[in-house]
């Protein structure tokens, strides 16, 4: 859920209304695809429940991260415009909140206010992921390194922390609007 605590903390909850109104609610079987490589993706995702496998080469390749509730996904295409890296698929029954790709673009041209928030939110957790994984690329051979979570608990800004937590009811209030206890 790390993604979500930096991206909700930023947002305002007049963002985190208008995120539930545009959103849509998807349910997903499990092994069910709901991000094809190389694909164009009409939708940003916030998993609201369940387990999602990420893949780079489809069903069968070696999974190579789990996301869990209050994970947005295809942030990073919405962002550059290229097609998704990697295939998503649902590991359990999933429930996610589908936000258009279109709809996202009208406000952020729309709301500036918006736009800064959202932005500046997906720079900051764009900022932690690059330097966590720099951290992992600097261990030295043979040295026991610190694992994701505990390098990412260290790395997080003291200055964040009160919006950690104001996120963490965020995403709560956000599930039980789509209708997730």
């Amino acid at each position: 859920m790390r993604k979500a605590l930096f991206i909700l903390g930023e947002l305002s909850d007049g963002d985190m209304d208008w995120l539930a109104e545009a959103g849509q609610r998807q349910e997903i079987a499990p092994d069910s695809i709901l991000i094809q490589r190389g694909e164009p993706n009409a939708d940003v995702y916030i998993l609201l429940d369940g387990r999602l496998s990420v893949r780079i080469d489809g069903r069968d390749s070696q999974e190579i991260n789990a996301l869990l509730p209050g994970e947005f996904i295809g942030e990073l295409s919405f962002l550059d415009s290229r097609p998704p890296s990697a295939t998503v698929i649902a590991s359990t029954n999933s429930v996610v909140a589908a936000i258009s790709r279109d709809q996202l673009e009208t406000k952020l041209r729309d709301d500036t206010a918006f736009a800064a928030r959202f932005y500046r939110a997906l720079g900051v957790f764009l900022a932690h992921r690059l330097r966590r994984l720099t951290l992992q690329g600097a261990a030295e051979p043979g040295s026991e390194a610190q694992s994701a979570d505990e390098m990412a608990d260290d790395e997080i800004d003291p200055r964040l922390l009160e919006s950690i937590s104001l996120a963490g009811k965020r995403f709560e209030w956000f599930q039980s609007r789509f209708g997730i206890a």
